[in-house]
């Protein structure tokens, strides 16, 4: 509880007429502040002027902020008066502080015994047995609040709480009961018996309470709309629906009441009239979009399961970003929605509108990005992607985003100067850091940077050694140099291991074992990849026929060099090897 003692900090000057003040009789501060007054403990002016010395020296040192200087000096005002509660209460206030709730229990108890009409003192009290755990002793202060000031109606609310929290539920009622009495039918002891009543499920009581509330304010639409769920949640559909139809008669436009009436059409499974209740209220200004947008995630969830609703969805994205153009959420909302139905040119379009709106949210240039890369709009997702490493120079995602497509582009420098500052703002997450490595490698193996790019792969596979991809494209990258190809055949082998039946993996592996001269073993491998889908791809074709060629195969050769060229993706030694019937490399 908020120490209400008021101080006042004086000048300097005041210190040299302070005999004069102590002599005099001692004032009762404002409202709140404890005195050094009402003590009997003290007898002469001589011990007088010394308590109260003593006491000014410790106020003026708790207004310092000297909280331990105060405490020696209020617990020596305290010897000098042991009857002193405002001494008491002062120490019990710096303990407060100080989080020594054992000391604070302590002296405020001392100076509420010892000054039991002092409310402030009963106050400080009771707020610190709260903080010590101790509600029937605070139940006890408040009942003496409650008797020596029954005009004070907070009295009555702590008394209350303090039932509630000892669990006696009979007293905090009883106490609700007499309030009512007392100050009339308030909304928050109602609630709290309401609260009560539901609990221990009195639906009487329950009814009852709430026609209370709707009797004393009958200009009041949600108390009508509390009996409506009331009825409804105890299967009294009629009377529900005569609940919600009178709060319609005070408040039609109110967008709660058609969302009470949604839920009410819903439990009745007449979902038709639940949309037409729930359209009514989105296209209400009154609500706010936050509920909306809560709403529309719940619709987000039930949509995955049951894809007819999704075109209820969709309504009511058209309808939020209608009422809400000024609103990127909106926008963000729809676009979400549009994202995870794959339609991302459209989810596109609501993304740039929200952005539009605003462009600090990262959520959804995070969002615009991924669109831009489903659709595969290089050009789109370089410069969105550069924005928003402008924007947020602490995300790592719009750095890998533009370092891709860098390399898409064949701007490798580039691609290495964004993945590499990119990579510094990644946090404890090793596989994402693995993924940048690798791209830099592959960066950097385009600019026939050899030593950089396998340093970044070896850095890459450090962070994941079991991340296939890395292994592979290192394995192959290894292999187009003839470069220490039993590593390349290791990295190989376990992508293989770990991803069985993957075209790419086997042709690489395939190709290693070319490299080695081992051609029966390579044909069996690239056959393999043949088998699993590169009969489509261009490399693993061309492979193939280069396999053929190395076996004496020279016209099966020519044919899958053919077809390699046909399928897209062969080297640029394809035409030559075509003309000349001849391997080169």
């Amino acid at each position: 509880m908020k120490n209400k003692v008021i101080y006042f900090l004086f000048h300097s000057a005041i210190l040299v007429v302070l005999s004069v003040v102590l002599l005099s009789s001692c004032k009762t501060l404002a409202k709140g502040t404890a005195s050094s007054k009402g003590s009997t403990a003290v007898k002469g002016d001589k011990e007088k002027i010394a308590f109260e010395v003593k006491f000014f020296d410790a106020n003026r040192e708790k207004l310092l902020g000297n909280y331990d200087n105060a405490i020696v000096l209020f617990a020596q005002a305290l010897q000098m008066d042991p009857n002193s509660a405002a001494s008491s209460y002062e120490l019990a206030g710096i303990y407060a502080i100080k989080k020594d709730k054992t000391k604070a229990l302590e002296y405020s108890k001392k100076a509420a015994t010892l000054d039991p009409s002092n409310v402030w003192y009963q106050l400080l009290y009771a707020d610190i047995l709260k903080q010590n755990k101790q509600p029937f002793e605070v139940a006890e202060v408040y009942k003496r609040l409650v008797k020596d000031n029954p005009d004070k109606i907070d009295f009555y609310y702590e008394l209350a709480n303090a039932y509630l929290y000892s669990n006696k539920i009979n007293d905090a009622l009883k106490v609700y009961d007499k309030m009512e009495s007392i100050f009339g039918v308030t909304e928050e002891a109602s609630m709290q018996k309401l609260t009560i009543y539901k609990s221990t499920k009195d639906f009487d009581k329950s009814i009852a309470e709430i026609q209370k509330l709707i009797k004393q304010f009958p200009k009041e639409p949600k108390y009508l709309g509390m009996l409506g769920e009331l009825y409804q949640s105890n299967g009294m559909n009629d009377k529900a629906l005569q609940s919600y139809n009178d709060l319609l008669k005070i408040d039609a436009t109110n967008a709660y009441v058609h969302l009470s009436l949604a839920d009410f059409y819903r439990s009745q499974k007449q979902n038709d009239n639940a949309f037409d209740e729930i359209k009514i209220a989105f296209r209400s200004k009154d609500l706010d979009i936050d509920t909306k947008i809560k709403i529309l995630l719940s619709y987000y969830d039930i949509t995955e399961k049951y894809s007819e609703l999704k075109n209820d969805a969709s309504e009511l994205c058209k309808i939020l970003v209608d009422v809400h153009p000024d609103e990127a959420k909106a926008f963000a909302m729809y676009g979400d929605f549009l994202f995870r139905d794959k339609k991302n040119e459209e989810a596109r379009l609501q993304y740039r509108k929200a952005i539009a709106l605003d462009r600090e949210r990262y959520a959804i240039w995070d969002n615009l990005m991924r669109a831009d890369s489903e659709l595969n709009d290089l050009t789109s997702l370089e410069k969105d992607s550069k924005e928003a490493m402008e924007l947020f120079p602490n995300q790592p995602l719009p750095y890998y985003f533009n370092g891709v497509t860098n390399i898409q582009l064949k701007k490798y420098k580039e691609a290495i100067d964004a993945l590499t500052e990119g990579k510094e703002f990644v946090i404890g997450d090793k596989l994402i850091l693995a993924d940048f490595y690798a791209r830099i490698g592959d960066a950097q193996n385009e600019l026939k940077n050899k030593d950089a790019s396998d340093a970044a792969f070896d850095r890459a596979l450090e962070f994941d050694p079991n991340n296939a991809t890395v292994l592979n494209n290192y394995a192959y990258f290894l292999s187009l140099r003839k470069t220490n190809l039993e590593k390349a055949g290791m990295m190989s082998k376990k992508s293989n291991d770990l991803e069985p039946n993957n075209k790419s993996y086997q042709d690489t592996f395939g190709w290693i074992l070319f490299q080695e001269n081992k051609y029966d073993d390579a044909k069996v491998w690239i056959g393999k990849a043949l088998d699993n889908g590169g009969k489509e791809d261009g490399t693993v074709l061309e492979h193939f026929g280069d396999i053929l060629y190395k076996l004496g195969e020279t016209d099966n050769a020519l044919k899958y060099w053919m077809d390699a060229k046909k399928a897209g993706g062969a080297s640029d030694l394809i035409d030559k090897k075509i003309t000349d019937k001849k391997f080169y490399e």
